[in-house]
C-alpha cells in the first residue's frame, strides 16, 4: 500500500506501530537530511561531487589518506552542529516506551545515540564518523587530535603512536570488511521483530539493504518511509514517500 497523502500514511503507520510488539528501525542517510547532513546518491548528494575512496587504496597510498582526511575535516563543521532531527526523537521515543530493542542504521553520524538510544542498542553497518581507529591495533583517536597533528604536519595524515599503522575514521569504506558483530545483531533483530520501519534508505546498498527483506520473510510488516522510491517497496505493507520529520513528527512523544 502507497499512502495517497501524508495524513492518511501516518495513520495506518500508527495503526502499525500499536499493534507491533517488537519494532526494528532500519534508517539511512535520508533521516539526517533535515539535522543538515547531506546524503551521499540524491542529486546533489556528496557523491555527485567527489567519489569516495576505496579501502585499498586508502591503505596504499599517503595522498589517498591526506585527501581522505582532507574531506573529513571539511565537513566537521556538519557533523559538530547536527543535532537528532523529528524522525531520530520518535525512534527514541519508541525505544523508551520498550517498543524498539535497537536500531539498525546505515549512517555514521552519531545522532541514534545523542537522540537517547542507547549506543549499545545502535547497530552501526558502516562505521562511525565521530571518530577514529588505526586500522591495525584498533586503538581509538578523537578527531580533534588527528586534526592538530594533520594540520601540524602540514597537510599528511598522521599515523598510529602505537603500531604506526595508518588511522582512519571508524567508518566502513568501499572494499572494506563489513563488521561481523553489528551484522550478527542486525541479523537477529530482523528475524525476531513482527514491524521494520526502513526510513531514509534508498535500499541499494548490499547487504545492509537485504535486512528489511529479512524481516519480511520471518513474518514481520514491513513500512517504508522514504521520499524517493525503492526497489522494495512493491513487497512493503505500507510506502510513504514524504518527509520524513512531518511522517515521524506525531510519534515524538513529549
Amino acid at each position: 500500500m502507497i499512502a495517497k497523502d501524508l495524513q492518511s500514511g501516518v495513520e495506518r503507520l500508527g495503526e502499525m506501530i500499536a499493534s507491533a510488539r517488537k519494532i526494528v528501525p532500519f534508517t539511512g542517510a535520508g533521516i539526517s537530511t533535515e539535522c543538515g547532513i547531506p546524503d551521499f546518491r540524491s542529486p546533489g548528494g556528496i557523491w555527485t561531487k567527489q567519489q569516495p575512496i576505496p579501502y585499498d587504496e586508502f591503505v596504499a597510498s599517503q595522498e589517498a589518506r591526506n585527501e581522505a582526511w582532507k574531506r573529513r575535516f571539511a565537513m566537521q563543521e556538519t557533523f559538530g552542529a547536527a543535532r537528532p532531527g523529528r524522525g531520530h526523537r520518535a525512534l527514541a521515543a519508541l525505544y523508551r516506551a520498550g517498543k524498539v530493542p535497537g536500531v539498525i542504521t546505515q549512517n555514521i553520524d552519531n545522532l541514534h545515540q545523542n537522540s537517547g538510544v542507547g549506543a549499545e542498542d545502535v547497530i552501526e553497518l558502516h562505521g562511525n564518523t565521530t571518530f577514529a581507529r588505526c586500522i591495525g591495533c584498533r586503538k581509538r583517536f578523537e578527531i580533534e587530535w588527528v586534526r592538530e597533528k594533520f594540520e601540524a604536519d602540514g597537510g599528511v595524515a598522521p599515523s598510529c603512536s602505537a603500531c604506526d599503522d595508518p588511522i582512519k575514521t571508524a567508518t566502513v569504506s568501499f572494499g572494506e570488511a563489513m563488521p561481523e558483530a553489528a551484522m550478527q545483531r542486525a541479523t537477529e533483530l530482523s528475524q525476531g521483530c513482527d514491524l521494520m520501519l526502513a526510513i531514509g534508505s534508498s535500499l541499494v546498498v548490499w547487504p545492509a539493504a537485504g535486512f528489511p527483506m529479512l524481516a519480511k520473510r520471518c513474518g514481520a510488516k514491513l513500512a517504508i518511509i522514504n521520499i524517493q522510491p525503492t526497489d522494495q517497496d512493491d513487497q512493503a505493507d505500507l510506502v510513504i514517500r514524504f518527509d520524513i520529520g512531518e511522517t515521524l513528527a506525531p510519534f515524538v512523544g513529549n
